[in-house]
């Protein structure tokens, strides 16, 4: 990759209805993509997405995977992260 260009960051956000915390992650999520921007955030319903749950081992909402460029997990939380752990685990990702 050239110098400069930074991989993209995929954000899993594995989310529920009726989930108070899951806006909260949204949030914190949200605005740590706008300071990062490789990171992009994909939103799962488990409802909705049972396989993407179930590969991913999700047991409770939410739960928030950070993938580097290669696919790997780098940083998982279940509950809302704060913003400093959101920023930490995009720095992880990035490399």
């Amino acid at each position: 990759m050239p110098a400069g260009v930074v991989s993209p960051v995929i954000v899993e956000l594995y989310t529920s209805a009726f989930c108070g915390a899951c806006n909260a992650a949204r949030s914190v999520l949200e605005r740590a993509a706008e300071l990062v921007p490789a990171a992009e955030i994909r939103e799962f319903d488990v409802a909705f997405a049972p396989e993407a749950a179930e590969a991913a081992d999700i047991r409770s909402t939410p739960t928030v995977v950070v993938r580097d460029a290669d696919g790997r997990a780098v940083f998982r939380a279940e509950g809302a992260p704060s913003l400093p752990q959101a920023l930490s685990a995009l720095a992880l990702a990035v490399g």
